[in-house]
């Protein structure tokens, strides 16, 4: 493509913005960033590649927020990053033998499944922050993070609507502390896969850049409005970005 014109940084900047906050909810913030780094001309490899040098910021800025508020499991956390980032590699070096479109009716399925759960589930009992937590709650939360960090680095949408549901299931955790959690392994599979990117030369800096800066006010932006006002609004948002996602995925496979 031809060097991106200013007006068009600022616009893919205000996307980012939008898909930063989405992100730090429910997550799916790829979801708006892909298709508009497409849109801007951008062919798929680049795109993607950008897309995970600008949302890696977007997904630091929301942990960094959430951790202030004491709502991430720094024991869980231990394991649950660097296994994140150890399945995004391998996801990443899968995705050269496997095509992702594979992926995309089985996706589909548990994407709809996960719109499911959180919108039927009610409220979890409220429990101490100090509370044990519940028996191999810390394997399960590993093994957790290992599959679904795979998984991003694979193929990638509804990765953080993954990750919350999965914390709900596992480990009990009410919606917002669960989008807390996810935040650690999304940081971690984002990050190494950036890294995979960035050796391979396909991430565009001088459009990831300008995005990055929005993504760190996104995603600070996100993690404030689910620690303030709680699981109520992260349902909601959970359900509409699987919703979407399945939207996009059904519309891909015709």
């Amino acid at each position: 493509m031809s060097d991106p014109t200013l007006v068009q940084i600022a616009l893919l900047a205000s996307v980012a913005l939008v898909a930063g906050t989405v992100d730090a909810i429910a997550g799916g913030g790829g979801l708006v960033t892909v298709p508009a780094l497409l849109a801007a001309g951008l062919p798929p490899h680049l795109a993607l590649g950008t897309n995970k040098g600008q949302s890696v910021f977007g997904s630091f800025a929301a942990l960094v927020r959430f951790s202030h508020a004491g709502l991430v499991h720094g024991g869980r956390a231990r394991l649950t990053f660097p296994l994140g980032a150890l399945g995004s590699l391998a996801g990443a070096a899968l995705v050269l033998a496997v095509p992702p479109t594979v992926l995309r009716p089985v996706v589909l399925a548990l994407l709809a499944g996960a719109a499911l759960f959180v919108g039927l589930r009610r409220g979890a009992p409220p429990r101490l922050d100090d509370a044990p937590p519940p028996r191999h709650a810390v394997a399960r939360a590993a093994g957790a993070a290992a599959l679904i960090g795979a998984y991003d680095g694979f193929f990638g949408p509804g990765t953080g609507t993954f990750l919350i549901v999965a914390f709900v299931a596992l480990l009990g955790l009410g919606l917002a502390h669960a989008s807390a959690e996810a935040k650690v392994v999304n940081f971690a599979s984002n990050l190494a896969a950036l890294v995979v990117f960035a050796v391979r030369g396909t991430v565009l800096w001088r459009i990831a850049i300008p995005m990055a800066a929005a993504q760190l006010a996104g995603g600070w932006l996100g993690a404030h409005l689910a620690i303030r006002r709680g699981d109520a609004l992260v349902r909601r948002v959970v359900v509409a970005v699987a919703l979407a996602l399945s939207v996009k995925l059904a519309w891909d496979m015709r």
